[in-house]
């Protein structure tokens, strides 16, 4: 099993700041990370010291120009095919980040409503 290293005081205040007042979000975990959903399905995540977010198949060709976009994988070859890791460089920029979250709301908008699994015992 990886280990997994925490993320930084200034990556989960990015998060907060990009998915705070947004209507209809619920705050869940993830791998241990804080993270998004709309209407039952997952949004956007915090993972390691990084952020993901789940867009359409159109933002995801426009977010892979950006220098250091990259498909999100929790494991070497295990890519989550619908989500984008971002790069530094538009988590430091709070204006892109809650623009590629937009995109994100509206894709995951879109999307079915998914029941919530009860709880393992």
């Amino acid at each position: 099993m990886p280990v997994f290293s925490k993320p930084s005081a200034a990556t989960l205040d990015v998060f907060e700041r990009a998915v705070a007042g947004r209507k209809g979000i619920e705050r869940r975990t993830m791998f241990g990370y804080p993270s998004a959903f709309l209407k039952g399905n997952m949004l956007a995540c915090v993972f390691q010291d990084r952020i993901m977010v789940r867009l359409s198949e159109e933002d995801r060709v426009a977010a892979m120009t950006i220098d250091g976009a990259r498909p999100f994988e929790p494991s070497p070859g295990r890519a989550m095919k619908e989500y984008i890791d971002f790069p530094r460089q538009v988590l430091d920029d709070d204006v892109a980040l809650r623009a590629w979250i937009d995109r994100g709301v509206s894709y995951v908008g879109s999307l079915p409503a998914k029941k919530r699994k009860s709880a393992r015992r």
